[in-house]
């Protein structure tokens, strides 16, 4: 049967968020991810972990200006140095968390920068991070996400990502799947889970359209999960959806569709 963790930042937002973590092991969660750590005392998070019996599965590099629309700035020329600080934040939080993995949000191509250029810093990025999250026993995770949702976003689709890992070069580097950004990109989930499962680090779902539950939308999630299953994975499966109404009422998808 698939492990879940619980996408704090998208999960039981009706709570202030250090109240997710002991709402998500009432709900029946193991472990929790969510964007980003870095807004809250590490020590603090720690705690809340420890004190419900949580897992800490992933979080992401620091991203750049959120709010004002930034989603991630690793593609970025001209803030190597900035990305790099990143990285360091990142490991003394995950380690501080337990959290085996980061992934790193690619980011939004700027203007005036080509397309090759952008290839190029990421790829030195990406070699810097690897290593030194390999130092730290921490591995390296790269995410495609949709276009429609991000539109001007760097990195879109699964080949895309394994072009950029082999470029790279390093063992530390693998692909995180997200379902809901791949089948709106791509489709051909199951084929691409069988061919590329040894290279996938993290995987994400959600349905389309609409991001909501697993069961509200076009993708097959019973056969899916089988399939993953059958596959090996052994990984958890961070549930990043939107609740249509208050998170607990629509966590009935956990227990139906993996029967």
């Amino acid at each position: 049967m698939p492990k879940f963790a619980a996408n704090l930042t998208m999960l039981f937002n009706e709570l202030p968020f250090m109240q997710r973590f002991e709402a998500a092991a009432k709900a029946g969660f193991e472990a929790v991810e969510y964007l980003f750590p870095y807004a809250y005392d590490r020590k603090e998070l720690a705690a809340a972990l420890r004190d419900n019996g949580l897992v800490q599965a992933l979080h992401n590099l620091p991203a750049g200006n959120w709010e004002g629309g930034e989603r991630g700035i690793a593609c970025h020329p001209d803030r190597v140095p900035e990305f790099r600080e990143g990285v360091a934040r990142a490991i003394d939080y995950a380690s501080a968390l337990g959290c085996p993995q980061v992934n790193c949000l690619l980011g939004k191509l700027p203007e005036a920068v080509t397309a090759g250029d952008a290839r190029r810093v990421v790829v030195e990025n990406l070699r810097f991070a690897a290593k030194e999250l390999e130092a730290a026993g921490i591995r390296l995770l790269i995410e495609p996400v949709n276009s429609f949702d991000i539109p001007g976003f760097c990195l879109t689709r699964t080949d895309q990502a394994l072009s950029l890992i082999d470029e790279v070069g390093s063992a530390n580097l693998l692909l995180q799947y997200d379902i809901y950004h791949a089948q709106r990109m791509e489709g051909e989930l199951g084929a691409t889970l069988t061919k590329q499962i040894a290279r996938i680090g993290h995987i994400q779902l959600a349905d389309n359209p609409g991001r909501g539950e697993p069961g509200t939308g076009e993708i097959n999630y019973p056969w899916l999960f089988r399939h993953i299953d059958a596959l090996g994975y052994a990984g958890w499966i961070g549930c990043e959806y939107k609740p249509r109404g208050a998170t607990v009422e629509g966590l009935g998808w956990r227990e139906a569709l993996t029967r």
